[in-house]
């Protein structure tokens, strides 16, 4: 197991925690990771596209012009999709872009991710995760002490101070551990967890026994 500081706003040592090998040393995997963000945003797609094809346009009754004489190809309607305002052939239609995901490869993901931010020294384990004011100025101020410039901000519980405080940072997601995805891990680029969360993150993450 491997050991971490834990350190307070300040960026100063607090005590020190051992990190569980199964979920924060598993090999980093880029083909898991690759089909983890690939889930995630098609289960986002609204899919409602569509075009229209020759039973919906308008027109369509008559002939729109005679078969012989005009120097045209000939048209049997003006739906065809070589006429102006015509159908569109093959067209996109309302779909779903989703597709399963075992629950044993989700948990594989995230393994995978918290793993490679583990690796590269973007993993911070802080002793609390509160705010008395829930301003977003002194948020700010706090995450420049750590030198964090966009992360994943975790907690065992969101606290409703904190959580209107991260509210107006795009560059920073604050949720619970239930809320924990690759998607975001990878995006943000580094994770600040609280010590207390670890427990959580562990009992999501690892190998269902």
């Amino acid at each position: 197991m491997a050991t971490v500081d834990v350190v307070n706003w300040d960026n100063k040592k607090v005590g020190s925690v051992e990190l569980n090998a199964e979920v924060f040393e598993a090999p980093v995997r880029d083909e898991i990771l690759h089909q983890m963000v690939r889930w995630q945003l098609n289960a986002r797609r609204s899919g409602t596209h569509k075009a229209k094809d020759r039973s919906e346009v308008s027109g369509g009754g008559k002939k729109p012009f005679k078969q012989k004489g005009t120097g045209n190809a000939r048209q049997g309607s003006s739906r065809s999709p070589l006429m102006p305002g015509g159908a569109v052939l093959f067209g996109p239609r309302p779909r779903s872009y989703a597709f399963k995901m075992t629950k044993k490869t989700k948990r594989l993901g995230l393994r995978t991710a918290l793993s490679y931010l583990v690796s590269e020294g973007r993993f911070i384990v802080v002793d609390s995760m509160t705010s008395d004011s829930g301003k977003t100025k002194d948020l700010v101020s706090k995450l420049k002490g750590l030198g964090a410039d966009k992360a994943v901000l975790v907690d065992s519980t969101t606290d409703a101070l904190f959580d209107r405080a991260s509210q107006n940072l795009a560059k920073f997601r604050y949720y619970s551990a239930e809320g924990l995805n690759v998607y975001d891990l990878l995006k943000f680029d580094r994770a600040i967890v609280t010590k207390d969360s670890l427990d959580a993150i562990v009992s999501r993450c690892g190998e269902a026994k």
